[in-house]
């Protein structure tokens, strides 16, 4: 994989563009002296555990031929206080699904996306993150 970081103004706003020309902004906030052009570093990492986790359960439901009609996540984060670095100290994802879903099924997916599929829940896990996460359906 190769990634590429560009800074585009006088201060710490960044683009960075992977192999395949998606591009994603990156700044820091007004309190640290960023412009709050683009998402922080450490808030990729948290987006990073919805797409992963989300591309599994949605993954995982399709081979199980559950129709799914919509799909969410909502996550909560927090992080070290006082300590440099900060690394996560928890995060707590609630999944909603709407559509003719088999409770069951999308709970497991869920625990094995969470458990055994996504890296960047192992990456944090590794890192001390308590992950917990919870499953709504048709709510």
């Amino acid at each position: 994989m190769k990634i590429a970081l560009q800074r585009i103004d006088d201060g710490f706003n960044m683009e960075a563009v992977d192999e395949g020309g998606h591009k994603v902004l990156m700044d820091s906030s007004l309190e640290n002296g960023g412009k709050n052009n683009g998402v922080r570093p450490m808030q990729m990492v948290i987006m990073g555990l919805g797409g992963c986790s989300a591309i599994d359960v949605m993954m995982i439901l399709k081979k199980q031929r559950q129709d799914v009609q919509d799909f969410r996540i909502e996550i909560e984060a927090e992080r070290e206080k006082g300590k440099e670095p900060s690394l996560w100290e928890t995060a707590h994802l609630v999944f909603h699904l709407k559509g003719n879903i088999d409770p069951d099924k999308a709970a497991r997916a869920v625990e094995l996306s969470m458990n055994k599929y996504c890296s960047v829940a192992e990456t944090l896990r590794q890192g001390h993150t308590k992950l917990t996460w919870e499953v709504k359906l048709n709510a």
